[in-house]
């Protein structure tokens, strides 16, 4: 069955299905996606780096294996986001300083989904080292959006979401800091999970006690989402905050749909504006709980200091991980970069003490929200897709924004909170542009987070994916 298109069409839990049973292999996987990346990639720039030689050689080991005896993923092909190291593979971090960098080891994370039965096949476009919420760098390009080809795909995760929209993956890994899986998965009409900090491990790490971003999964539907966060968890000592895999796997989570009994909906929380068509848009869809049975009411904690908070926490991150590199080589970095680096240099250590304790009333307000509410939902994003061209949004409802990440401010709560978030479609905008609702649950609470939001799905549908890129106006 080498390169049969008709498997791009299929879910990865089809797909996993049709390996175990001996119907496909893992090389016909990656001869299908190998035929179709030369198809489409071409036009949205999702996967600028492909190990298509090193997969095979994976590919092979696996298959000297019974196909039941593969690991969870039993073969399956997964692309990682180039803020990953995979062994004997270009990773750039989409920057200028590493264009020529390989790695010499994996991340833990690769190491665990490579285990579990995951072939690596390709490193998925990101912004210069994961910042800005636009898929661009000096390396590769931009990526485009698979819905409209002048739009973009948002970020970090902007290469995982477009290829899975674009029918080059099934599932794909992504990273989330302001939202680097909850907005490409918005704008790419496709699912992207943030987990609670330490759910998804990974090692080692320069700052292995920072906790603002996490790694996670995205895919076409939640089912798949929860199977690929099922390969990805386990306990490990290389990341302390890391969390002991559940007895029950995330995927049975998921498929056991059951129902919240009361959640908010916020258009804004209280501090953001949004695009009146995109808070229309999730509201629709967050309806769609009443009509199974479920409470859903208008409301949201305090989150009013989350803008300033974000920005002084992640500024000083920024300093501290990237501040030697920026001031040896400040012109091989984007200017907003350089201005967020610079201003991590400038925090005072008031505004750091400032930072910590907003940061503790902002987790204090969600804990004690979710003794109320099952869920909080909200938009995924602020507004519709934007032009590619656009380095970020600089306004929205006549609201001029101060800093290049502020646009993304809705995505921060859950990140402050270390609450785990996922973005699941809601419909499309009157352009046919895709629109995603961010669902939030408690802290650590992934199975009901996952289970609400297949119950969700049923409900209001998945996106009709993949498409074939195009452009539309």
């Amino acid at each position: 069955m080498a390169n049969d298109p008709q498997l791009i069409e299929k879910t990865a839990i089809e797909i996993i299905d049709l390996l175990q049973a001996g119907q496909v292999t893992p090389v016909d996987l990656l001869d299908t996606l190998e035929a179709r990346i030369g198809v489409v990639d071409g036009q949205v720039n999702a996967l600028p780096t492909l190990c298509f030689d090193r997969a095979r050689e994976h590919a092979g080991r696996l298959m000297k294996h019974d196909p039941t005896d593969r690991g969870l993923l039993a073969g399956l092909p997964i692309p990682i986001k180039d803020l990953t190291p995979v062994s004997g593979v270009r990773f750039t971090s989409g920057s200028l300083l590493f264009a020529n960098n390989v790695a010499e080891n994996s991340d833990l994370l690769v190491e665990r989904i490579e285990k579990r039965g995951g072939v690596v096949y390709a490193k998925s476009n990101t912004p210069e080292f994961g910042a800005g919420g636009n898929t661009f760098n000096d390396v590769f390009g931009a990526t485009l959006n698979p819905w409209d080809l002048t739009k973009s795909t948002a970020g970090s995760s902007g290469g995982a979401a477009a290829a899975l929209a674009s029918g080059t993956a099934w599932l794909a890994h992504g990273s989330d800091m302001g939202g680097s899986l909850r907005n490409p998965a918005s704008f790419c009409g496709v699912v992207g999970l943030r987990p609670s900090p330490g759910r998804v491990p990974i090692g080692p790490k320069l700052l292995p006690h920072q906790n603002l971003g996490v790694q996670g999964p995205m895919a076409r539907n939640v089912c798949d989402v929860a199977l690929l966060l099922d390969a990805m968890t386990g306990l490990t000592p290389l990341d302390p905050w890391s969390l002991p895999s559940p007895g029950q796997s995330f995927l049975a989570a998921a498929q056991s749909r059951h129902k919240p009994r009361r959640v908010a909906f916020s258009a804004d929380f209280g501090f953001m504006p949004v695009d009146t068509e995109i808070a229309d848009v999730c509201k629709r869809a967050a309806l769609g709980f009443e009509e199974q049975g479920v409470v859903v009411e208008e409301a949201h904690p305090d989150l009013k200091e989350s803008l300033e908070t974000f920005w002084i926490l992640r500024s000083n991150l920024f300093a501290t991980a990237m501040g030697t590199m920026a001031r040896q080589n400040p012109e091989k970095f984007k200017p907003e970069l350089l201005d967020n680096i610079e201003a991590g240099f400038n925090v005072s250590a008031d505004d750091l003490m400032k930072a910590e304790l907003a940061r503790g009333r902002i987790y204090n307000a969600m804990a004690t929200f979710f003794q109320e509410y099952d869920l909080l939902l909200s938009p995924s994003t602020i507004v519709p897709p934007f032009p590619v061209e656009q380095r970020y949004v600089e306004s929205c409802n006549g609201y001029q924004f101060e800093k290049y990440v502020d646009w993304l401010g809705i995505a921060f709560p859950a990140t402050l909170a270390s609450c785990p978030s996922i973005s699941i479609p809601a419909g499309l905008t009157a352009n046919g542009l895709p629109v995603g609702l961010q669902m939030i649950g408690h802290q650590k609470g992934e199975a009901s987070l996952l289970s609400a939001a297949q119950a969700l799905e049923d409900q209001i549908g998945a996106s009709p994916l993949p498409i074939d890129p195009r452009s539309i106006g």
